[in-house]
């Protein structure tokens, strides 16, 4: 029998972030929304996309015209930020992304690192706050101009003062920026930041069945993340599965008990054991 597609998730999970494929382990996230998903066409598109844009993406002869050129491309082939329904789960599927060319900041990004890394270009995701950016992660001799980063949800390039703005917008005046918030994105990060996007619709949505399916992917790229077990026993008491949820809020405690909503989570447990109690 096949595996099914959280199971070849819960393998991928297992590998090492070297051997991580991110358009692999997206698409195994939609496979459980379209059970008839063909990864592999999904996957032959992505290669398709990468042979009509090598020609370009080889020809610029600077980090800077290689990602305008990248950009270019994709806005040609008619990728572009939903600003309409930027909510919609579809924006967070990867197959969705392909076949509408439309999406939000993390799946563009995936679609145009994919598209580089098939063409050996070193461009990668950035876990920025607020919108997932690219950047372009070259050899020291060639970045005279610093670090290039760009959103493809914009389809701009973005200056040390454009992130530095934007990044007081998701983080608030007192936070501080610095390097770390522009390190390229590990295969592992990417996938939890794509989730987490979709469990927050589907909570958004109350949805709280496809949440958990999102919180349980989570968890197996994280295991034991203690905010993240907090949400799925969150879930799990939306679903009236108590003993899960106790378990989970309950470990949650232990990972981290001066997290500023641990006090919140111990009223919930009162109630939760009162529950259980009740339907024992």
């Amino acid at each position: 029998m096949e595996p099914s597609p959280r199971e070849r998730f819960a393998a991928l999970a297992k590998s090492p972030d070297s051997q991580g494929d991110v358009a692999l382990g997206a698409l195994l996230v939609a496979a459980e929304a379209y059970p008839l998903l063909d990864i592999a066409a999904q996957l032959a598109e992505l290669d398709a996309l990468a042979r009509a844009a090598r020609p370009t993406l080889r020809a610029a002869t600077t980090p800077l015209a290689r990602m305008k050129a990248l950009l270019g491309f994709v806005a040609d082939q008619g990728f572009h930020g939903n600003r309409d329904d930027y909510y919609d789960p579809r924006n967070s599927f990867l197959n969705e992304v392909l076949a509408r060319r439309t999406g939000i900041p993390i799946t563009l990004a995936i679609v145009c690192t994919e598209i580089a890394r098939r063409i050996d270009l070193p461009i990668h995701g950035v876990s920025f706050p607020g919108h997932f950016l690219v950047k372009y992660v070259g050899q020291e001799e060639e970045m005279a101009d610093g670090e290039i980063v760009a959103d493809p949800f914009s389809g701009t390039t973005l200056t040390e003062e454009d992130l530095r703005e934007r990044f007081k917008l998701a983080m608030g005046p007192k936070a501080r920026f610095d390097a770390r918030w522009l390190r390229a994105a590990t295969p592992r990060e990417i996938l939890v930041r794509l989730l987490g996007n979709l469990k927050q619709i589907y909570v958004q949505r109350h949805e709280p069945a496809q949440a958990l399916g999102c919180c349980d992917r989570i968890l197996m790229l994280i295991p034991d993340a203690p905010l993240e077990l907090r949400d799925r026993g969150l879930v799990y008491q939306q679903l009236e599965c108590f003993g899960a949820a106790l378990s989970d809020l309950e470990r949650f405690l232990v990972l981290a008990p001066r997290d500023p909503s641990a006090d919140a989570i111990r009223d919930t447990l009162v109630e939760l054991r009162r529950e259980a109690a009740r339907v024992s």
